[in-house]
């Protein structure tokens, strides 16, 4: 993708935090809200145009690790490449900021979020049991099941 037709830009006030782009990845604005405040929200928008669209937050866990909270590309825009080179941006952030790991959570019935971090790098290596039952107030059904484990997977930087 061309460099000079997209900006990453980092959200200097809450007023800039895109939620109707956030709420594309998770289900409500209070789960979002949950941990917006302590990331690193990045609006991702094209050249000639202020409006976002496509954003990540990404928050710190420890000195190596550094983990998307939450990754959303419009949805006219998506299956264009567009979700492929903003990952490729959070990579080369985290590595500027000398993060050795990058961790994400996905639903274990998220077989297109899975597909897509398989296709970037990631590989499995932890579960969340039972983390949509006990974290969000409705069952919350996604490609016909309901939502119960949290898949974590990780890529080296």
């Amino acid at each position: 993708m061309d460099d000079t037709k997209y900006q990453l830009h980092k959200c200097t006030s809450e007023k800039e935090i895109p939620y109707d782009l956030l709420l594309l990845a998770d289900e409500t604005i209070e789960a979002i809200n949950a941990y917006i405040t302590d990331c690193d929200v990045y609006l991702l928008r094209q050249t000639d145009n202020i409006q976002p669209f496509a954003v990540a937050a990404l928050y710190k866990i420890d000195e190596k690790t550094v983990e998307i909270k939450n990754i959303a590309v419009s949805e006219t825009l998506q299956n264009k490449g567009i979700g492929k080179y903003l990952m490729d941006k959070i990579k080369e952030i985290a590595r500027e900021q000398q993060y050795q790991y990058l961790i994400v959570g996905t639903s274990d019935s998220g077989f297109r979020q899975l597909n897509f971090y398989r296709k970037n790098g990631f590989k499995e290596f932890d579960v969340r049991k039972n983390f949509y039952i006990d974290n969000y107030p409705e069952p919350i059904i996604e490609n016909g099941n309901v939502l119960r484990d949290m898949i974590l997977l990780k890529t080296e930087l």
